[in-house]
């Protein structure tokens, strides 16, 4: 979905939209409950709190109260029972939260402990526009220049290494190195590295290192000067000159491919045996994602110029729920490429706060948009029957090969599945509607 719609040109429209789907609602625990959760507070700390004359654990609850006062015991009873306030709220209330509610402590004495639950229910969204925006998806074409890119790319991919047997490391050599690094005669954490491979003009080590590789031989030595750059992630380093101790333990070189038997053998894809059928099997796999990327753009297009004829007022709540959503697949993201969170911010200068900023466009784009098709759902009467559901579950449960019930469990359950199925026919509803 796009990412570019500001929450600030939609709710300039929304002055007098009432934040109807803000409400206080106050439950209040007292009698059996109550003196329950102070009972079972008073047992808890008696185990470890300690009364001259008493042995711990066998402090009467009136010597207690005397020297602690009964105060002591109500705001961890009050935690006690805060879930048990939340349930009860819900219930009266009969309302649905978007976003985990906002409580806060009314009062509380040794009769009763009254609690204010915020809860924020879906708001409402007036989609003025809808349809006949005639927006059309881009056309796709796959030109002989990106063709030629991918197989250039391919050939590239499946190039041979071979063993140089004579001569010096040149640029596009792959050099296998020995190498330790000091600083001011010291070797500095994170410096060495044995057996390294270094495709020399891959611009991967410290501005300096792979030119001074060049025209170095097998089995050589050599000192290499460099200095690392100011904004280098590891402060210590940043700006400093240091010394490189470099042995070259063998070179190899690129070993062009060409389009003959051998490397169609080595290619294994199914039918391709020549560069013709090489070259009908990249424009297809070119034109597949094309079409995916259009498709993305079309419907980005789509929703972006419905938004402008949207009236809603998105609470602050949701939109910070949604940036915690996209803040932990980030991280997960980077984490699975083997950085943390520390190192990105070294790298990128950035920091939690300029992060999570940098996010809030893009979240309240999705709530918005989500918000936009939940009404259009509304709107053309849109149903998905639990049959259609249970037969999407098993096709994807099949495609990615799990069980259907673990499918489920991971997904979300059915009514997930509903729910996702309910947002896709609702946007080729707007397809329809807007040709």
């Amino acid at each position: 979905m796009a990412k570019d719609v500001k929450k600030e040109e939609v709710n300039e429209k929304n002055d007098k939209i009432s934040k109807k789907n803000i409400h206080e609602v106050i439950v209040k625990i007292e009698g059996e409950d109550w003196t329950k959760a102070l009972d079972k507070v008073f047992l808890e700390k008696q185990k470890t709190v300690k009364v001259d004359g008493f042995r711990k654990g066998k402090v009467p609850r009136e010597i207690f109260e005397k020297k602690y006062g009964k105060e002591s015991l109500f705001l961890d009873a009050a935690d006690a029972v805060l879930q048990k306030a939340y349930i009860k709220a819900m219930d009266e209330s009969k309302l649905i939260p978007v976003v985990k509610p906002n409580v806060d402590l009314k009062s509380v004495d040794e009769n009763a402990v009254e609690f204010i639950f915020n809860i924020i229910t879906k708001p409402e969204i007036n989609i003025k526009k809808y349809s006949g925006l005639n927006i059309q998806p881009e056309s796709i074409e796959v030109t002989k220049e990106e063709i030629d890119h991918e197989l250039e790319h391919l050939l590239e991919e499946y190039t041979e290494l071979v063993v140089k047997e004579d001569g010096p490391v040149e640029n596009g050599d792959l050099a296998i190195i020995d190498f330790e690094g000091f600083k001011d005669g010291v070797a500095f954490e994170g410096g060495k590295g044995e057996n390294y491979s270094l495709e020399i003009g891959s611009n991967t080590f410290i501005p300096g290192f792979e030119e001074q590789v060049i025209g170095m031989k097998v089995s050589e030595e050599k000192d290499l000067n460099v200095t690392f750059p100011e904004d280098y992630g590891v402060k210590d380093l940043a700006g400093a000159a240091v010394v490189f101790k470099v042995k070259v333990n063998e070179i190899k070189q690129k070993q062009s491919r060409e389009l003959d038997e051998e490397f169609f053998e080595d290619l294994g894809m199914d039918g391709v045996d020549s560069e013709e059928s090489l070259r009908k099997e990249l424009e297809n796999t070119i034109r597949s994602q094309k079409e995916v990327q259009v498709e993305n753009e079309y419907i980005d297009k789509l929703l972006e110029a419905i938004s402008k004829n949207v009236e809603v007022d998105i609470p602050e709540e949701m939109v910070e729920e949604e940036i915690d959503r996209l803040f932990e697949r980030f991280e997960e993201q980077i984490m699975s490429q083997g950085l943390s969170l520390d190192l990105y911010y070294q790298i990128t200068h950035s920091d939690k706060k300029a992060l999570r900023s940098e996010m809030e466009k893009e979240a309240y784009s999705n709530i918005l948009y989500r918000l936009m098709l939940e009404e259009i759902t509304t709107l053309e009467k849109i149903e998905v029957t639990e049959e259609e559901a249970s037969k999407e579950a098993e096709e994807l449960a099949s495609k990615y090969q799990m069980p259907t019930e673990e499918f489920l469990k991971h997904f979300g359950g059915i009514e997930m599945i509903q729910y996702d199925l309910e947002m896709r026919k609702a946007i080729d509803k707007l397809k329809e509607l807007n040709k």
